[in-house]
């Protein structure tokens, strides 16, 4: 199956590209590179400078999809293992 906006919560995001668009903390914001590795509460992003390990639950990712689109996904959204993602229940977002 392939990734679309709209199922984009189901699917592995690690080799994705992603932005950091919107934080609480200010130091995030515009932070962009591949997603390496994902764990229950961070996404470590390898940016031009090396790795960086952000918090979910604080950030807004834009994500650009392999076919080139883009989404905005909300880090709350993404909070869990990501195995354990398959099995959330997301009634709209």
């Amino acid at each position: 199956m392939k990734i679309t906006p709209y199922n984009i919560l189901k699917h592995e995001i690690i080799g994705l590209e992603a932005e950091v668009v919107d934080s609480r903390h200010e130091g995030y914001k515009g932070i962009k590179g591949l997603v390496v590795d994902e764990t229950m509460n961070t996404i470590v992003i390898l940016t031009s400078k090396g790795y960086k390990r952000l918090p979910k639950a604080v950030s807004k990712f834009k994500i650009r999809l392999p076919e080139g689109t883009h989404v905005i996904v909300d880090g709350a959204y993404l909070i869990g293992r990501p195995e354990d993602r398959l099995k959330k229940v997301v009634k709209r977002w």
